[in-house]
């Protein structure tokens, strides 16, 4: 007894006090302490924590260090069971060896396995140099079992400091990423290697810092000021999911009546298309108060995307975003929409799409960046898509961006228009200036403005309205904003039960 007792103390002192200290004065928690943050009191168990680095590793500390950096186990959060894995800095800068690796893939399958979420907290400096290939081969292995679990459980990653390397491929695999302000850095070659390549001068920070991985490189989902808020977003982005594919998602009871009306939504849309406004106040009240949870609101923000409930069961939305770009689509925001319906569809979650696009980004950039090839991907999520697919057309829906976002032809199951919906190939401006191109070429100045308007009215009466869309049954009805709420439950209602049959194909959320 007094043996395990003294290397159970040993395994609780990771690295030593030194580095533990150190690791506090970069204001990092240390491994077991952000999963005691993380699950409810009391209810983790370690597996493995006498585990141990291979011995014959080249310039490594002979010292055995029990857990081999990495603690690993489950526990419970909120009552479900989850499977954990939390790097430890301390010992040998959270170095992945090929035990290291091991244990991390075997949590992962064990999680799917029982099919029950996994959680990994990463802190570690990449493949230990020391153990050569063998350190390689582990991580490899901890890939196969992420892609393994993809698409059948629940994965997130949070970034609690550094992940270098060819290792920052695997929370990049799971389906959501957490960075944490100014602790977590995630770059596949870092600083020193840039300016030996590139001749470039860049900080750890400016190279793989959480802002950059929240708004520029579209590779984080949130960003957290610090690991507590982190691990609350775990916990609330858990709620929203089911433990795996097959399972019910978790309805809650949040006391917000699915009849309710919302008088503020006749008013909230202005009617000249071209006038800008926040859609996230239009979602805040046709979903549950307080219930929506944006993903990745820092990139591709044209594009929300995001998890909500409608009187307690979990929704995935897809809306345009009037207040950036107009809400056009462009690379990065159909990136966005497609990985995230990709998700949705994997865990049965219903998407609901809300519609206010004038279509996608014009531009050398966006067409040299492969706004076609993007693009591809979110028709092709959409598609694809068997869960219940539900479409509001809130103001304009022009070109071939109406089609990507939720339209009948792509198989939405019900498509309903508030009476201010523009449904057609181009704005009505744009239209007539093609249509009538050699009449309007005849006049001048002022005449020419009057005319456009005046054939604007026009098209506008014929064309680009709900109600043409609806007597050729592209629009199921026409309906008061302030029913909003209520026509969305009544719909998701009738589709809950829905089955479509098609040949089985897995995948994940990685984009094709």
């Amino acid at each position: 007894m007094r043996e395990l007792r003294e290397r159970r103390k040993r395994a609780l002192e990771g690295g030593g006090r030194e580095k533990i200290e150190r690791q506090r004065a970069k204001g990092k928690l240390l491994a077991r302490e952000r999963i005691e943050l993380l699950v409810d009191p009391g209810s983790f168990e370690e597996l493995e924590w006498l585990t141990t680095h291979h011995a014959t590793t080249f310039g490594l500390d002979k010292q055995k260090y029990y857990g081999d950096g990495v603690v690993v186990g489950y526990g419970r959060v909120d009552g479900r069971l989850v499977y954990i894995f939390s790097q430890d800095f301390t010992v040998m800068g959270g170095s992945i060896g090929l035990s290291h690796a091991r244990k991390i893939a075997r949590v992962i399958r064990m999680a799917l396995q029982a099919g029950v979420p996994v959680i990994g907290i990463f802190d570690s400096g990449g493949a230990r140099i020391q153990e050569g290939v063998v350190a390689l081969h582990g991580v490899g292995e901890i890939f196969s079992a992420i892609i393994d679990a993809s698409g059948v459980i629940p994965q997130i990653a949070v970034m609690a400091g550094p992940c270098a390397g060819g290792a920052a491929y695997a929370p990049a695999l799971m389906d959501f990423v957490i960075v944490v302000d100014k602790i977590s850095y995630m770059f596949v070659t870092g600083p020193d290697v840039v300016r030996q390549v590139t001749g470039e001068e860049v900080s750890f920070e400016q190279l793989g810092g959480a802002r950059v991985h929240s708004s520029i490189s579209g590779v984080a989902h949130f960003r957290a000021e610090n690991e507590e808020e982190a691990m609350a977003i775990v916990r609330r982005l858990l709620s929203y999911l089911p433990d795996n594919y097959l399972a019910t998602p978790p309805i809650v009871d949040t006391g917000d009546p699915p009849e309710r009306e919302d008088p503020e939504l006749e008013s909230i849309v202005p009617t000249d298309p071209m006038k800008p406004y926040d859609m996230r106040e239009v979602l805040e009240r046709v979903f549950d108060r307080g219930s929506l949870l944006e993903v990745q609101a820092e990139w591709g923000t044209s594009i929300i995307t995001a998890f909500a409930r409608l009187a307690g069961y979990p929704v995935c939305i897809v809306a345009n975003q009037p207040a950036y770009q107009a809400g056009a689509i462009d690379c990065n925001a159909a990136v966005k929409a497609a990985r995230f319906i990709r998700f949705c569809d994997a865990f049965n979650l219903p998407l609901i799409m809300f519609v206010d696009v004038p279509g996608y980004m014009p531009g050398v950039e966006q067409e040299h960046g492969g706004i076609i090839r993007h693009g591809a991907k979110m028709l092709y999520a959409y598609k694809e898509a068997t869960v219940p697919k539900i479409t509001v057309i809130v103001r304009k829906a022009y070109g071939g961006a109406y089609i990507a976002m939720g339209s009948k032809a792509l198989g939405a199951d019900i498509v309903y228009a508030w009476p201010t919906a523009e449904i057609a190939v181009l704005g009505p401006e744009a239209a007539v200036r093609i249509i009538y191109k050699r009449e309007l070429a005849k006049k001048k100045g002022v005449e020419v403005e009057e005319e456009v308007k005046k054939l604007a009215a026009e098209y506008r009466k014929l064309f680009a309205n709900p109600y043409y869309a609806a007597e050729y049954g592209l629009v199921d009805d026409v309906i008061e904003p302030r029913k909003t709420r209520y026509k969305l439950y009544r719909a998701l209602q009738a589709l809950l039960p829905k089955r479509e049959q098609r040949f089985e194909k897995k995948h994940g959320n990685i984009p094709l």
